[in-house]
């Protein structure tokens, strides 16, 4: 897949333009399907903000960027309705959108519905994340992270990337750029640190910082 990791939605015209490029074809052309699953997992979360993200009525702009169509995929219904069904509505999609929340619950849906088991097979579909819709394609979260305890107890996630993300750098005062640095040296692998500003951009192989915000990459965890 090609991946648009933001901390906050496609919020300038930046990220825009990057998630133009990885679509290779204008927003007003491109169909997308929302995922609004990790809102549930989150005690910050639940339905209305799931009804926010997928009608736009947030300031995190996802839904609301002018696409062709836009459906909405619950990770938690799949398999209750099985793969020939829900399977082809994925692949026919040009991008997924992906809500934050907790990312461990979105991981444990995403393994649980099968989407992670299809991912590898999406070569032509672009993620674009938000928070949690973006830490979850990362190896792990790190503990300060953790709020839905999954099955294992741990704090790793799908590791389609080898980088980890701490969100929202400078928003909230836990949010430091100290924290930060506490923070990926519990991760001890590479790590970047964005703010709403900015983005990762994930394609053949090639990561890309894509802001107008501030950012720093953890090469090996720490400094």
């Amino acid at each position: 897949m090609r991946l648009l990791l933001t901390s906050a939605g496609v919020t300038n015209p930046s990220i825009r333009a990057a998630l133009a490029d990885l679509l290779g074809r204008p927003i007003a052309d491109s169909s997308a399907l929302s995922i609004p699953t990790a809102t549930y997992g989150s005690p910050y979360g639940g339905p209305a903000s799931a009804w926010q993200f997928i009608t736009g009525q947030t300031p995190l702009p996802m839904c609301d960027l002018g696409w062709k169509s836009l459906g909405v995929l619950e990770l938690t219904a799949l398999p209750s309705i099985g793969e020939e069904r829900w399977v082809p509505w994925v692949r026919e999609a040009d991008v997924l959108l992906v809500a934050g929340g907790d990312a461990l619950y979105l991981c444990h849906w995403m393994r649980q519905s099968g989407l992670a088991d299809l991912l590898p097979s999406l070569q032509d579909t672009v993620w674009v994340g938000l928070s949690a819709g973006s830490m979850v394609m990362t190896p792990r979260i790190g503990d300060d992270f953790v709020e839905w305890t999954s099955p294992d107890g741990g704090d790793s996630t799908l590791g389609v990337v080898d980088f980890s993300i701490f969100p929202h750098l400078g928003l909230v005062p836990d949010n430091t750029m100290a924290a930060a640095r506490r923070w990926a040296a519990e991760i001890a692998g590479p790590a970047y640190a964005i703010d709403d500003q900015t983005a990762i951009k994930v394609a053949d192989g090639t990561v890309e910082v894509v802001s107008e915000g501030h950012w720093e990459l953890f090469p090996h965890g720490q400094q």
